[in-house]
């Protein structure tokens, strides 16, 4: 990928930059947990964005895409937003720089990744994670401290990409650590690494290959409903709310709303329960807390489809440990916590099964647990 990168930049801009890349990410428990002011449970994986950059001594930002083979040029102010949606996220960054006080040069630069588009493993926030680290480096003396590099590319999903997105995708691209998953609590922004190197075990995304697109989507609607139960129970946010206070209120909200706030008030617990359990070496409980999350996502918060509750249903037929669906929901991947033992066995099994009814395989992608957002030597 760096060759492909390097070649394209010097065709084109008649140069070398300097690299940067940032991961994409893994959830491995707590999800729509984010904006609900919970805890979520994080990692950065070995698939990034990667970008060769270089300040062009003007005012304009010109970016070829490899993986769109599409070229985008703008400049710096508001007014200058770009139509393509994938440059806006570089424009996005840029911006919210800007609007920070930092400083913003004109730049060239040429990117690609291999984070699967679509599939939940937020290749949007690595991309603004990348830009957002390299802008700091290059013009800022890195003086932007990480949390405010993850609110940089928080606010170009608000505000640039219409997604009303939490903070856990950019948190984890811009703070992942090898071998570690990271504990975050959402509302203080307090978190501890934990060590994460799984023996006797594997980490693998099955992609069911159905594609989501965020924008506009259900997902704004299922953040409505739990500010709505939240502001019925008079808290903040559902971080706030137990069951209890859940069923006294159950008859002043309606049945979809009650099922959306039961799902992120059993979530949050699930997520303390698997960082005890990790803890403890006892990956069953780990395990069991990932059914659960897609038994909750699929049934009370219906963020599943048809294909990833089938994924879901052949991993536990294969006696996998864990396994849910990961990353927003409507389509994308399961992430399944598998023994080496049954690893072989499970894939060969979930391509076949899923191809003789869906009529095409499943991407399976084998992860671990990686580095974050980083300058390239």
């Amino acid at each position: 990928m760096k060759d492909s990168i390097s070649t394209q930049f010097k065709q084109r801009f008649g140069t070398d930059g300097v690299f940067y890349a940032s991961a994409g990410r893994i959830n491995l428990i707590g999800e729509h947990t984010d904006y609900n002011g919970g805890f979520v449970f994080p990692g950065a994986i070995d698939k990034v964005i990667m970008a060769e950059i270089k300040e062009n001594g003007t005012d304009k930002v010109r970016v070829y895409s490899i993986d769109i083979d599409d070229y985008a040029e703008f400049g710096l102010n508001e007014e200058d937003a770009p139509k393509q949606q994938w440059a806006r996220y570089i424009f996005g960054v840029c911006r919210e720089v800007i609007k920070r006080g930092g400083v913003v040069k004109g730049f060239d630069s040429v990117f690609a990744g291999n984070v699967p588009l679509g599939a939940g493993l937020s290749s949007s926030a690595a991309l603004e994670s990348c830009y957002a680290f390299a802008i700091n480096d290059m013009f800022n003396n890195g003086n932007i401290d990480k949390f405010e590099l993850a609110r940089i590319g928080q606010s170009t999903e608000h505000n640039y990409c219409g997604v009303n997105c939490g903070i856990m995708d950019q948190f984890a691209s811009v703070f992942g650590k090898k071998d570690h998953l990271m504990r975050l609590d959402c509302r203080s922004m307090e978190f501890e690494y934990f060590p994460f190197k799984l023996d006797g075990y594997r980490l693998v995304l099955v992609d069911s290959k159905v594609k989501h697109e965020l924008v506009d989507s259900p997902y704004n609607k299922r953040r409505q409903s739990c500010e709505h139960v939240a502001k019925e129970l008079g808290v903040e946010t559902l971080r706030d709310a137990d069951m209890a206070a859940l069923d006294s209120v159950k008859d002043k909200i309606s049945q979809e709303d009650y099922n959306r706030a039961k799902y992120v008030i059993e979530e949050k617990q699930r997520v303390l329960d698997v960082c005890d359990a990790l803890q403890r070496g006892d990956y069953d409980t780990v395990g069991d807390r990932m059914y659960k999350t897609h038994e909750g996502m699929s049934k009370l918060y219906e963020v599943s489809c048809e294909e990833l509750d089938f994924l879901n249903d052949v991993a536990r037929e294969c006696g996998v440990t864990g396994s849910r669906i990961m990353g927003g929901g409507f389509g994308g991947c399961t992430i399944n916590l598998v023994k080496d033992s049954l690893y072989d066995r499970f894939i060969e099994t979930a391509i076949e099964k899923f191809n003789a009814k869906y009529g095409h395989e499943p991407q399976i992608y084998p992860v671990i647990v990686s580095d974050g957002a980083r300058r390239v030597e």
